[in-house]
């Protein structure tokens, strides 16, 4: 891994090259991205500055990363920063210089961005609480950390059709989406793994193909290794469009492709011994007495210990509150935090006393469940969205408030700018996706309606679409469905099912 790290190191003033060759205009947008992706960092839409993406194993931000964060928008002004639903932290609006150098001081830090972008695998996922979750399965933090370090090295040895994601998730809350990833390890209560492959959201999504059951968490290596080499065998080179695992389910079938993967699966057994020794983390914290309670704490299966959950509208938090967190928790023994698959951001191992200080200094979020709704960061920035999805939740957002809705009168929603589900819109009870409408020969800014998307495993299910949704009307769109909630005085998840046709009968009236 050192000389690995010592590579990529080298490997950036290639990348401070070409992006001095882009920003002036030597090279293409299109030229660029290709090139800039690999190493974490694409242009921002209009090519006047640039994105970092951070690559966080497993949404894990121990205190030494945090202060870096930290202090890094403080030493350059960053005023924009991104908590993404791959457990990533983004930097926005960097110069040329800004990024190339934030870039090379990350790696210092132990941030590597490499991987975070392009045809390589990505960010590896992992349920934001695990380790310290009452009612998990088990820890599967361990041999999500492993497998990061190990989808590393293939960064500069192999070449995939396009991006991998693999995750692991430790309870049926999948919070990751182990069953519909292109590589997901769902635990199972007897400390085992089942193992899925071929899914994914956005264009044609697909649920995964279960390849294996009940496998042991030390052989996690091997079905990663088959998983790529599965990938380069059948994967798509020539369409761009077709080049995710997904499509191999296409192009195979379900069960060919099954076969093709446990072909490639008995090879790797043959070769290396990839078997990992993990040995269990435990959290040597103990509690000092207090106890703390409320709907933005939660009791670790630690005694005594707690995590506080922090929600910043639409996963933008303040750039400055990186900072003021971490000198809030900066002293706290073994507290650190963890970037959910959902932009919430949670700080963990607390005493009480511990957690009243965090809750403080995080009071500037979700005040309730609609507040935790999900945005991607929108086409003010992303280069191939289509609309502006921070925009139209805060729009939403503003007229919502204004009818003071009790807590759960409207759910979380999710929001995306485009098909691609940066905003895992099909999974959410509600999602949009942006795009166009043509009405009275008039092009208007229009979002699709999905409806009855669920994540938890043994109930996954891609959202239905409804209809489409003209931006301007969805302020008006929520505020009359949470009225006609909030008049039976319950929560939507119960008036949904108390009134079947009712959730269609309001939006019916703003289809176009």
């Amino acid at each position: 891994m050192e000389q690995l790290l010592k590579e990529f190191k080298e490997d950036l003033a290639q990348f401070r090259k070409m992006t001095d060759k882009f920003y002036a205009k030597e090279v293409s947008v299109k030229e660029y991205k290709g090139f800039s992706g690999g190493f974490g960092s694409y242009a921002q839409k209009g090519g006047e500055a640039s994105m970092l993406r951070l690559r966080l194993p497993g949404g894990r931000l121990e205190k030494e990363k945090l202060k870096f964060i930290a202090d890094t928008i403080a030493k350059y002004g960053i005023g924009k920063v991104h908590v993404t639903t791959c457990q990533t932290v983004q930097l926005h609006n960097l110069s040329a210089e800004t990024v190339c150098e934030i870039m090379e001081k990350a790696f210092d830090a132990g941030i590597i961005t490499r991987g975070g972008g392009g045809d390589f695998p990505r960010n590896v996922m992992v349920s934001p609480l695990s380790g310290v979750e009452a009612g998990e399965y088990f820890d599967v933090l361990p041999y999500a950390l492993a497998v990061s370090d190990y989808l590393l090295g293939m960064i500069k040895t192999v070449k995939m059709p396009r991006k991998l994601k693999v995750c692991f998730s430790n309870s049926p809350a999948n919070e990751t989406h182990a069953t519909f990833r292109d590589l997901g390890f769902a635990a199972n209560q007897d400390g085992t793994f089942d193992v899925y492959s071929a899914g994914g959201l956005g264009n044609n999504p697909r649920m995964g193909v279960r390849v294996a059951e009940h496998i042991s968490p030390s052989e996690v290596l091997y079905y990663v290794k088959a998983m790529v080499e599965t990938f380069v065998a059948y994967g798509n080179y020539e369409s761009r469009a077709k080049a995710r695992t997904r499509y191999m389910q296409e192009s195979l079938g379900v069960d060919g492709y099954r076969t093709a993967y446990l072909e490639k699966l008995s090879e790797v057994k043959r070769g290396e011994d990839m078997t990992l020794h993990v040995c269990p983390r435990t959290v040597k914290k103990t509690e000092d007495g207090s106890r703390i309670s409320g709907k933005r704490v939660i009791a670790q299966k630690q005694n005594g210990l707690y995590a506080v959950t922090y929600h910043p509208i639409g996963g933008v938090p303040k750039a400055e509150k990186f900072g003021e967190i971490y000198e809030t928790i900066r002293d706290m023994e073994d507290v650190e935090l963890r970037i959910a698959p959902d932009e919430t951001i949670y700080v963990i191992n607390l005493t009480g006393q511990e957690a009243e200080r965090v809750l403080k200094v995080t009071d500037d979020g979700a005040g309730n469940l609609f507040e935790t709704s999900v945005a991607c960061i929108g086409a003010s920035i992303c280069q191939v969205g289509l609309r502006d999805s921070q925009g139209v939740l805060a729009q939403i957002l503003e007229e919502v408030r204004k009818q003071d809705f009790a807590d759960g009168v409207l759910p979380r929603i999710h929001i995306s700018g485009c098909t691609s589900s940066c905003g895992t819109h099909q999974i959410g009870t509600l999602g949009f996706h942006g795009g166009v409408k043509r009405v009275n020969n008039v092009v208007e800014p229009a979002f699709t309606f999905h409806v009855n998307g669920s994540e938890r495993e043994g109930e996954e299910r891609f959202g239905d679409q409804w209809g489409v949704i003209l931006q301007k009307d969805l302020p008006a769109f929520f505020v009359e469905l949470g009225q006609a909630v909030q008049k039976e005085g319950i929560t939507f998840d119960v008036w949904s099912v108390k009134n079947p046709d009712g959730l269609r009968e309001i939006a019916g009236k703003y289809f176009v």
